[in-house]
């Protein structure tokens, strides 16, 4: 079998190693593959097997590379890919479902914790020499936010979600939920379950978790910020496009969101006219959540496992039956 990779430099910089998937056939990896369809469909040639993760794959290019069988999608979110028209053409396409879950966990509270206490800027403060011309024994710049006894809304909680909950009740915080499946075994003393409505309301802080679909994009807008309450913060390292960013930066602008912060945009990299690069109190990272080698680790191995499933005839996590 031929394989290609057609963006592997994201997942392997240089730090791991692509054998478990070289073992299945000759194998050429691309760091980077330009997106027009012309060029991804010259990137495949005639290779049996494709790893994508971010570089498109439509139907007008499935059409036109015949030898594909199998498609690996190196991430979760498996929308780069037409998997209706893979279907049609009897092309099996895959996703990687489990490898971030604590990553990405850990990370949301990063995020946090920096808009709670602002620990590099304070840090580069006394670099500056803010603090040898202090007059005090100390100084902050920016309100130092203590979490226990504060309201965590996660809206999606699902693995990721339960696992951003376990953390924040470590931390005091009392859990609210939402999510359209209801498992009552999560419920707890500082965990339960609430509409939409009252996690808008009641929420101290309020962390997306849930996947993009017609029905939660954009679900953080104007509306949803003016039922939350005043002095809110959001963050996001689910999908950019789950929140309208101009009504964000509107509502950091003029406080009625005291902070945010996003690892996610709605297009990436970020462009230069993104309006949260101009909003107050906005930590943004370049989607780095799901990054620590570890992580990475997880997901090569288990891309290996598709792969070795597919080739023996039982293929798993399948996204487009």
């Amino acid at each position: 079998m031929k394989i290609v990779v057609l963006d592997g430099y994201t997942l392997n910089p240089g730090d791991l190693n692509w054998n478990g998937i070289r073992q299945y056939g000759e194998l050429t990896v691309h760091d980077r593959t330009d997106f027009s369809p012309d060029n991804v469909i010259k990137t495949i040639g005639d290779a049996d097997i494709v790893f994508t993760n971010k570089t498109p794959i439509p139907k007008s290019v499935l059409e036109k590379s015949p030898s594909v069988k199998y498609i690996g999608v190196l991430a979760t979110g498996h929308n780069v890919v037409d998997t209706i028209a893979a279907k049609e053409l009897g092309i099996i396409v895959t996703n990687i479902p489990t490898y971030g879950t604590s990553a990405v966990a850990q990370f949301t509270f990063a995020l946090l914790l920096e808009l709670c206490h602002h620990t590099g800027y304070h840090s580069e403060a006394v670099k500056n020499g803010d603090w040898t011309k202090s007059a005090d024994f100390c100084f902050w710049n920016y309100p130092l936010i203590e979490l226990a006894g504060k309201n965590m809304g996660l809206i999606g909680f699902g693995r990721i979600g339960q696992a951003t909950a376990k953390i924040a009740q470590a931390f005091g915080l009392n859990v609210l939920a939402f999510d359209s499946y209801q498992n009552p075994a999560l419920v707890n003393d500082t965990c339960r379950y609430v509409s939409l409505d009252e996690l808008l309301e009641n929420s101290d802080i309020i962390s997306l978790h849930c996947p993009l679909s017609d029905s939660t994009k954009g679900i953080i807008n104007k509306n949803t910020i003016s039922r939350m309450k005043n002095g809110v913060m959001i963050i996001n390292t689910s999908r950019g496009p789950l929140v309208d960013e101009q009504d964000l930066c509107d509502a950091l602008n003029s406080g009625k969101v005291s902070g945010a912060a996003v690892d996610v945009v709605s297009a990436e990299p970020i462009a230069a006219s993104n309006p949260l690069l101009k909003a107050k109190n906005c930590i943004i990272t370049p989607h780095i959540a799901w990054a620590p080698k570890e992580s990475r680790t997880r997901l090569m191995k288990i891309a290996v496992e598709n792969l070795a499933a597919f080739a023996a005839g039982k293929p798993v996590n399948i996204v487009n039956l």
